[in-house]
């Protein structure tokens, strides 16, 4: 059996304020890309957060994507395969 696909995306981009988590413009935020692990989202994570360690408001995060989400919540009934 293999692991479970844990999805975690990792975004970034320059904030308004050092230390803040809101972005200066979304239209500019960088999603870095989406991975089946946290081991792979952080190996990522943490490549861009070096390239960009000399803009003291650049900042990228790890998104537990798979903690959000939840067919039935969203989505409502979805069909079932036939």
């Amino acid at each position: 059996m293999s692991e479970p696909q844990l999805l975690h995306l990792v975004i970034g981009g320059e904030l308004e304020e050092v230390g803040g988590t809101r972005f200066r413009d979304l239209k500019k935020v960088d999603l870095v890309g989406a991975y089946a692990s946290y081991a792979e989202a952080r190996l990522a994570w943490q490549t861009k957060a070096q390239a960009t360690v000399d803009n003291a408001l650049m900042r990228y995060f790890i998104i537990h994507a798979h903690k959000l989400l939840d067919p039935h919540e969203d989505g409502g009934d979805l069909p079932t395969r036939a």
